[in-house]
């Protein structure tokens, strides 16, 4: 198991598909949170705030990655993941790509990264909420295994839409 107080992100480096950029996935720190509230702002229609953000960085049992990009001498971040493990159990609450790095498998990469560090935890189980008209976010989590087990309808009070709690069993 990974030891939370050391870390739980790994360094991912590689060549995303489409703008063949280098990409370098690493815990979040303060310094992260202005360019995590933009992003968040841009996505979301009932974005968290830089408060929640900076309260999620004091959680234990709160996981918080960013995906960075390296471009042109500088490093910008194209994506983040919030998610808890508790008890066993990962709960993704937020994960979310720059617009103008969508379709890059930059979300792909993320996911990726969640789940290893969610089994060298020893988690056995994920979970999440996806809006039900959330068609890339669908096909994100169905490639990688997530299975629809509930729907709770009118979830999302803003569009009416409904939420689909979708899990992934993480037993070895």
């Amino acid at each position: 198991m990974t030891n939370p107080s050391t870390g739980y992100a790994s360094r991912y480096s590689g060549l995303s598909r489409m703008n063949q950029q280098s990409i370098e996935i690493t815990r979040m720190i303060i310094n992260d949170v202005d360019e995590i509230v933009s992003i968040e702002n841009s996505t979301f229609p009932v974005p968290w705030s830089r408060d929640v953000f900076l309260r999620e960085l004091q959680i234990p049992e709160s996981r918080n990655l960013v995906a960075k990009a390296h471009k042109n001498q500088s490093k910008e971040i194209a994506g983040y993941v919030i998610y808890w493990v508790i008890a066993g159990e990962v709960q993704i609450h937020k994960i979310a790509v720059r617009e103008n790095s969508r379709k890059s498998g930059i979300a792909s990469r993320i996911m990726a990264e969640v789940l290893r560090c969610s089994r060298e935890e020893g988690a056995l189980s994920c979970t999440l909420e996806v809006g039900q008209s959330n068609e890339n976010a669908k096909k994100l989590y169905e490639k990688f295994g997530f299975t629809v087990i509930e729907v709770r309808k009118k979830y999302y009070h803003e569009s009416g839409d409904d939420a689909l709690v979708m899990c992934l069993d993480l037993k070895p």
